[in-house]
């Protein structure tokens, strides 16, 4: 994996994803005690970061692809089936059964066929693989794969360039992680445009994997039987090619609470009018609420998803947050 692969992956999804803003708010920063800059890729097609990573991986397929094939909470799952929809290609996706109704209205809007699992009980890897091999579909991983790392790491470089538009030259910049692609894209995008940035991967509490595994140097699994509202990142240990990555460039992982993610929901609902999804929104729950752990007078936090049931928002919405 390097900057060059992103860059060509930047050509490919040029027109076909959107250049998405990078937010502030004053009562954000007094929150925080420093300027924060929110990336809202909750605001890119289908509602989250995934459909770089999708575009990505889809458009470098080899003409005569019978079929692509993902697993997912939801929001790869979309970004793959729309992917696969604008290249003509039949889409299977091994979905949770317990994933939000919002997020599997969504993959079935883009044609796709879902095939539900239980994700207590059930290996999601090996159940992928069978249905792979049985309908001559090529897999499409969530992080684990070069090409959809490519498309996440474009949002890297709009924050390099972005940042540089707001005067902002280094700093840490907190990013929602689960298996590690969009942290690993941002860091590699970052450390060839703009290496005074410093990526953080920002987890659920009781899943945070990647943060204990860059601690420990080697990679580690959650425990099973876990629960967390942020569905979208609950993966069971980092990724085999993105921990590598990591290690090397990222600084030590934070995790925040279910709470202090919809605190974090409230607040970007607020002051910026944006709709976040629980695991969209730990990284700017980070900012908020992990200042101690910081460093610098700037951060960005990465705004990944708004894929959110309306029950769930208006719960957020409800218990409300703390004023600036």
């Amino acid at each position: 994996m390097n900057a060059d692969l992103i860059r060509a992956a930047a050509v490919r999804l040029d027109g076909h994803v959107r250049r998405t803003p990078l937010l502030s708010d004053p009562a954000l920063d007094r929150l925080a005690g420093r300027r924060v800059f929110v990336k809202a890729e909750c605001l890119q097609h289908t509602g989250s970061f995934k459909a770089r990573g999708g575009w990505a991986a889809v458009s470098a397929l080899p003409a005569g692809t019978r079929g692509v094939l993902a697993l997912s909470s939801g929001n790869h799952a979309q970004g793959v089936a729309r992917a696969a929809a604008a290249h003509g290609l039949p889409c299977t996706v091994v979905m949770p059964a317990d994933a939000p109704a919002a997020k599997r209205a969504g993959v079935e809007g883009w044609g796709a066929t879902v095939v539900p699992y239980d994700r207590a009980r059930e290996d999601r890897e090996a159940l992928a693989a069978r249905i792979a091999e049985a309908r001559g579909l090529v897999l499409i991983p969530p992080f684990d794969h070069p090409e959809v790392i490519a498309g996440q790491g474009t949002t890297g470089l709009e924050i390099a360039a972005q940042a540089a538009e707001e005067g902002v030259t280094g700093g840490e910049v907190l990013v929602c992680c689960g298996g590690g692609g969009l942290s690993a894209g941002i860091a590699l995008a970052l450390e060839a445009e703009a290496p005074a940035f410093r990526v953080r991967p920002v987890e659920p509490a009781g899943f945070d994997d990647m943060a204990r595994s860059l601690a420990a140097g080697e990679r580690l699994c959650n425990a099973p039987g876990g629960v967390s509202l942020c569905d979208a990142i609950l993966t069971p240990r980092p990724g085999a090619l993105t921990f590598p990555v990591l290690r090397r460039l990222a600084g030590p992982g934070l995790a925040v609470t279910d709470a202090e993610a919809l605190a974090a929901m409230a607040l970007a609902f607020r002051h910026l009018r944006l709709v976040l999804e629980p695991g969209g929104a730990v990284a700017l729950a980070a900012a908020l609420f992990r200042g101690a752990a910081l460093e610098g007078d700037a951060v960005i936090a990465v705004a990944t998803g708004g894929n959110v049931d309306a029950d769930l928002f208006a719960r957020a919405l409800a218990r409300g947050a703390p004023s600036p």
